[in-house]
């Protein structure tokens, strides 16, 4: 009894036998001084950077303008605290006033230049809000974004397939931003024996569902490989409906490819046809299948699979209903369309089809669009 309650004594202590929830609020504190002393000396290098331009304006009223304050007040924006950014604000604000009254005096010029200057804080303080809300300053905020955006791309590029197979997939978002509501994610198993695919289709474009892709792309890697191909879109349903999206919900097609034996299951969950090309028949067939309803709406849903297999010279093609659908079409004429493009691949090979069918989406640039291409030669 002794010897656990001395193992207890001191795993519940830190270094010098201190207990750990105290380091933690140590270290905590400690850091939040040196953040606290970091932004002090930015803020008084930068109001004094002010009282320069003031200077400035004193010395040289006819050729100095109240212009130079723009530059200090958004690197202001960009790496103050809100409280701190106010507080430099209002120094520039009271070396404008100082110049108009005793140096400059007041013209349109200088009313038009305090104007802009103001829009420019107004800006800077949002700025600053939204970064302070999320932790960092500068540009990191920033630089995470577009690094969470290039791993999420990443996660549908193929892996080096073996001989015979090839993969490509494209995605494009709406109206050209750079997050987009469809992702795919491939992986392969560590024998290369077996090549899992899912592509996603999130409720929204563009940006609007860009967070819930970040979000559920992370998920759907974790899944993806790791559960029977039976049980992933179970696993990815029940997923989103922990979720608790007030307007959340996701359309999927899951591949699960034999890359030994060509034989694969698809499963599908309100998501569009696969279309298959038999090069047997040089013939493509849509997939249908009863599949089930979109992710993140009924608990406990089923997800029938549909079985084929991919000869030599097969290919198959999965995309998202911003290839095939437009307002004024319904997707039986988009399938259609998406075919024939298809069919005019076949004669010149599949290499370059996943970026070519997206390019010709029924949509334009109107809708999120995604095209994964697998074929065997």
């Amino acid at each position: 009894m002794s010897v656990s309650s001395g193992q207890a004594s001191r795993e519940g202590r830190g270094l010098e036998g201190r207990p750990a929830g105290e380091l933690v609020r140590r270290v905590g504190r400690r850091l939040a001084r040196i953040r606290g002393a970091r932004q002090r000396a930015r803020a008084t290098g930068l109001i004094l950077a002010g009282a320069g331009v003031l200077w400035l304006l004193s010395c040289w009223p006819a050729e100095m303008s109240w212009a130079l304050y723009a530059p200090l007040v958004v690197l202001a924006g960009l790496f103050l605290t809100p409280g701190w950014f106010l507080l430099t604000c209002l120094t520039y604000a009271a070396g404008l006033v100082y110049s108009a009254t005793m140096v400059r005096g007041w013209s349109t010029i200088q009313g038009m230049t305090l104007l802009a200057l103001v829009l420019t804080m107004a800006v800077m303080v949002r700025s600053s809000r939204s970064r302070e809300r999320l932790g960092v300053h500068g540009n990191d905020g920033e630089d995470m974004l577009v690094d969470l955006r290039d791993r999420l791309l990443a996660l549908g590029n193929f892996p080096d397939l073996p001989a015979g197979w090839h993969g490509e997939s494209a995605i494009e978002a709406a109206y050209g931003d750079k997050f987009s509501g469809d992702f795919a994610v491939t992986s392969l198993s560590p024998d290369r024996s077996r090549l899992e695919v899912a592509l996603i289709d999130i409720s929204g474009k563009g940006r609007q569902a860009g967070t819930r892709s970040l979000l559920f792309s992370g998920a759907i890697g974790g899944l993806l490989g790791q559960v029977e191909p039976e049980r992933f879109m179970t696993s990815a349903n029940h997923y989103v409906l922990r979720q608790g999206w007030t307007e959340g919900f996701a359309s999927a097609v899951h591949l699960s490819l034999d890359l030994m034996t060509g034989e694969f299951t698809i499963g599908n969950a309100g998501h569009p046809a696969v279309l298959h090309f038999a090069a047997g028949s040089g013939l493509w067939s849509v997939h249908e299948s009863l599949g089930g309803p979109v992710l993140g709406i009924i608990p406990g849903a089923d997800f029938p699979r549909h079985v084929g297999v991919l000869r030599r010279g097969d290919a198959l093609v999965l995309y998202t209903d911003g290839v095939i659908e437009t307002r004024d079409r319904d997707l039986a004429r988009g399938v259609d369309r998406l075919l024939g493009s298809a069919e005019r691949r076949v004669p010149i090979g599949f290499a370059g089809g996943a970026q070519a069918l997206c390019a010709e989406a029924t949509s334009g640039d109107t809708d999120d669009r995604a095209v994964i291409v697998i074929w065997r030669c």
